[in-house]
């Protein structure tokens, strides 16, 4: 990996989330730059947007399961003040925990991009016009979805597209995660983002994660 510095943007991330300070109000997405697709790509990629499987862990393993609750719990506690429901912060989380597993990233990585692209905001809106948790741009619903951009604010869809996307520029950079991040920022090659979401996704860090 490589060297991490501080930004003040890091550090506004960490205090925020020990509660030292105030939590950014802005959406702090880039956007993702709309790139031309091969076609085999894009079938790809819609074939694993498509599929509408609920977001329900199963567990063939006892400790499997027992350290599934031991995360959700403890990350369920650390999220709270930002989502107070406890239904809505719990299937936020299930979801989470299904959708990144589902795409083979790290679910601390992807919390961590989660709080740096929406502070954990559903209805979230960049500059640039980027949605939703994981601050997907319209550009994909068309690419890769239905067409329904609006579709960008619902949660499972929201974290499936993100997760999808994530995983495909990972693909595209060869497991390096530091290029892969700054592409879904738009922002390929500086270290101020990836920098930002390896430093939020420490917040997230749990021995079962």
């Amino acid at each position: 990996m490589r060297p991490l510095a501080w930004s003040r943007r890091d550090c506004l991330l960490a205090a925020g989330s020990l509660g030292l300070g105030s939590w950014p109000s802005l959406a702090m997405a880039g956007g993702q730059l709309e790139e031309p697709l091969a076609d085999s790509v894009r079938g790809a990629l819609s074939a694993a947007i498509a599929n509408s499987a609920p977001p329900v862990p199963e567990f063939t393993d006892l400790n499997k399961r027992l350290a599934y609750l031991r995360w959700l719990g403890a990350s369920s506690d650390r999220l709270q003040r930002r989502k107070p429901d406890f239904q809505t912060r719990i299937e936020f989380l299930q979801t989470i925990w299904y959708e990144t597993r589902r795409a083979g990233l790290d679910t601390t990585l992807v919390l961590g991009l989660v709080q740096v692209e929406s502070a954990f905001r559903k209805f979230a809106i960049s500059r640039v016009g980027a949605r939703g948790y994981m601050q997907i741009m319209p550009f994909w619903s068309r690419l890769i979805g239905d067409g329904d951009a609006s579709r960008l604010f619902n949660m499972q869809t929201n974290l499936r597209f993100g997760c999808v996307i994530l995983r495909h520029y990972l693909d595209r950079e060869r497991g390096d995660t530091f290029l892969a991040l700054g592409r879904y920022n738009g922002s390929r090659g500086r270290a101020e983002y990836p920098n930002a979401v390896y430093a939020a996704a420490r917040n997230w860090a749990h021995p079962d994660a």
